[in-house]
């Protein structure tokens, strides 16, 4: 039987490239997102102003970006996809 933390932090399943800092990236992308849907769900219901759902939102991207550098995500694209002939 599911647990409360897996109805509430769904995850989903990795299909990309398996290397440690894609796995990291990929788990700090799905707690972002469910961060932002959490942030826009209360500022629907009118808990949060839309000026403080945009302020936390912003920080949050601010701190995936930075996830995403400090993990050299994307600075060598073709690493691993490169064959010789």
């Amino acid at each position: 039987m599911p647990d409360k933390s897996d109805f509430l932090y769904p995850r989903s399943r990795y299909y990309g490239q398996v290397q440690p800092e894609n796995l990291v990236f990929n788990a700090n992308l799905q707690e972002f997102s469910q961060k932002v849907s959490y942030i826009c769900n209360l500022e629907t219901g009118g808990k949060i102003s839309p000026e403080e759902a945009y302020s936390q939102i912003k920080s949050l991207w601010k701190s995936l970006k930075q996830s995403k550098k400090q993990l050299q995500i994307g600075e060598h694209p073709f690493d691993g996809n490169y064959t010789e002939e």
